[in-house]
């Protein structure tokens, strides 16, 4: 049945008001960037009783108007511990990440055309052939920051399954590493000694996260080599 004009307009009209919203909030986050650091955060979350749910509304939020998803990884670690710090991390990254998806598609609704997009359109539709592989590889080059991985693999014809499963996968190392430094950062700073093991495993986490996407790029560009000819054998061609 054909969108009546009435209803058309309603749609367009709210594309337009979240759009507005959300770059409200960019601006917003721009002007306060400097107040918002991790330990006020923090404390902000751990007065709270349902601190959790709080901090998974503050990542939704944040992952809509570019706040660094690592520092709220960090807030986790402080205000969770390790484990539960790295668990409460994770799913307010995918939250955040399927909220930027979900509102790029909306807001976008065919308006943009990959296709016509010479410079970021191949990555993204190489990134919508690829599924859940290279949206996973995508999240761990770590100079794309999240909001925007979000919105622009929104652009894409993903299904929402493999866009889930990638970025969880892809962030994950990031995401520890971020929970395990914020976690050892309240240890050390309450004069404990076990803040060692988890700055260890932050650094390796962290290296990991850089190690990956280098060593499948090299992967990728060996695969993409032509195999040279086999040299005859000694004896042929002899009488």
């Amino acid at each position: 049945m054909p969108e009546t004009k009435p209803l058309a307009h309603l749609r367009r009209a709210g594309r337009l008001a979240l759009a507005l919203l959300v770059l409200a909030g960019i601006a917003w986050m721009a002007a306060n960037r400097d107040s918002l650091d991790a330990e006020a955060i923090a404390q902000a979350i751990a007065r709270m009783p349902a601190a959790p749910l709080v901090f998974l509304l503050i990542h939704l939020v944040a992952s809509l108007i570019f706040f660094p998803r690592t520092v709220l990884a960090m807030v986790a670690g402080a205000v969770f511990g390790v484990w539960m710090g790295t668990l409460w991390a994770a799913l307010g990254s995918v939250i955040g990440a399927v909220a930027g998806f979900l509102v790029a598609r909306y807001v976008n609704d065919g308006i943009v055309d990959l296709e016509s997009m010479k410079r970021f359109g191949p990555i993204l539709l190489r990134a919508e052939r690829g599924g859940w592989r290279a949206v996973a590889m995508l999240r761990l080059v770590p100079v794309i920051p999240h909001s925007l991985g979000n919105y622009a693999l929104g652009l894409t014809r993903l299904d929402l399954g493999s866009y889930v499963l990638g970025s969880l996968l892809g962030q994950l190392p990031m995401t520890v590493a971020g929970a395990e430094f914020g976690a050892a950062g309240l240890s050390l700073a309450a004069g404990k000694a076990d803040w060692i093991a988890p700055t260890l495993i932050g650094v390796a986490a962290l290296a990991l996260s850089l190690a990956v996407p280098r060593l499948a790029g090299r992967s990728h560009k060996l695969a993409s080599v032509p195999p040279s000819p086999s040299s005859p054998s000694s004896g042929e061609g002899e009488a």
